[in-house]
């Protein structure tokens, strides 16, 4: 799969061998059963906002929404970007999509490039090397994207442009969702354009979705009251069980440019662990056969999906509190998350595991990742009370904005 060769591609006036740098991890997603029963997990538990509900009565009427309890995708988001993390009902993916094996219940990785010429270039140069591209345009959210998967059928989704929501809470108004299943000539008109013609045609552009945390904020985070003890300050990373994890480390480093910070064993078994920006790994590489050893469930191709939240205090109190209410919490090895010392792996309605943590080393100017020697031991039994800094404790990308 190789595809280096001596041609380079000027992106924003910096010389790559592909014409688009990702820059960092921007949203997931993941196909369930019951959108409704998940949505009370993500929100209600752990604390991601409402951005959008689509209903897929109105967008895509047909059998394949029979007997489904909750018909609409939900849009959740943890800082200003309209959606970090995206729950679709399976059937409806089924139907759409036609996973190329029954347990993929991830339905989107997707990474944030810098421009929209890189989104379009990154299409036309993905198709002139052979590979399938799924879909291509934009829908809600605003973001322009390109959708193609990975060897093991990992639909992976380049995007630039997404959606900010400010401090009112509204998304776009539904009136103003760009439906688009190409991508435009370049250069094309910006967003602030886009809005003002709205506005001149008698759009209202106050009058979209807005979600109210209707659940008692009697939490104190930092010295906010909010509605759980702790709060989701980024997201990532995604790790994933794939069939060939050679190939899948090519694929994502030769392809789509990670880079790779480390390997490890896990139980005998060849573990790879890729980054974009900083932070030690936004992906990680798993061999299949160690689904079953892990006794993660086989219904899914997802080890794991990071959420950071926004400090060891509130990882402990998160704890607790999901134990509390009643959530099956995971004991998995620290050979699976090398760069990240205290973790908690907590189990959604479907069976995928959310991995809550505080910290991720962070990779400096020489792309050098700590030496297994130098990092925090960890014992999974005992939660100290307080711990000493390392030289990164929060290090990395931080959170805009307030709290809640």
């Amino acid at each position: 799969m190789s595809i280096m060769s001596e041609q380079q591609h000027n992106v924003g006036g910096v010389l790559y061998d592909r014409p688009f740098k990702i820059r960092r991890l921007n949203h997931f997603g993941i196909s369930v059963e019951d959108t409704g029963a998940s949505l009370a997990f993500y929100r209600d538990l752990l604390g991601f906002h409402v951005a959008d509900a689509l209903n897929l009565e109105k967008y895509d009427p047909g059998t394949w929404l029979d007997g489904l309890a909750d018909k609409h995708i939900y849009f959740l988001r943890h800082n200003s970007d309209h959606h970090t993390f995206v729950l679709m009902p399976k059937a409806w993916v089924d139907h759409m999509d036609s996973p190329a094996r029954g347990d993929l219940t991830i339905n989107q990785i997707t990474w944030q490039v810098g421009s929209l010429r890189e989104v379009v270039q990154a299409r036309l140069w993905l198709e002139s090397l052979g590979n399938k591209i799924e879909r291509y345009g934009r829908d809600p959210g605003s973001n322009w994207h390109t959708y193609f998967p990975d060897p093991t059928g990992h639909t992976n989704e380049l995007e630039y442009g997404i959606e900010q929501v400010g401090w009112d809470g509204r998304s776009k108004p539904e009136v103003l969702w760009p439906w688009a299943n190409e991508h435009p000539s370049l250069p094309t008109k910006s967003e602030s354009s886009e809005l003002a013609d709205a506005e001149a045609q008698g759009v209202d552009l106050t009058s979209g979705y807005r979600w109210v945390d209707e659940l008692p904020k009697t939490f104190d985070v930092g010295g906010v009251l909010l509605s759980r003890p702790f709060k989701p300050v980024r997201i990532g990373p995604v790790s994933i069980f794939v069939e060939d994890v050679a190939g899948a480390e090519e694929f994502y480093t030769q392809r789509l440019g990670l880079v790779k910070s480390e390997e490890t064993m896990v139980d005998g078994h060849r573990a790879v662990f890729l980054r974009t920006n900083t932070e030690h790994h936004s992906l990680g590489l798993f061999p299949m056969e160690l689904r079953k050893k892990l006794e993660v469930s086989e219904h899914t191709t997802l080890l794991s999906f990071g959420i950071q939240l926004g400090s060891y205090e509130q990882l402990k109190a998160a704890r607790a509190y999901l134990e509390e209410r009643g959530v099956k919490l995971l004991d998995l090895p620290q050979d699976i998350h090398p760069g990240v010392d205290y973790t908690v792996h907590a189990v959604d309605p479907d069976g995928h595991i959310m991995q809550l943590y505080y910290y991720m080393e962070q990779v400096g100017w020489d792309g050098s990742v700590r030496s297994a020697s130098q990092r925090r031991v960890v014992d999974p039994d005992v939660w100290p009370e307080a711990l000493s800094p390392m030289s990164d404790t929060y290090g990395g990308e931080t959170f805009w904005g307030p709290l809640g």
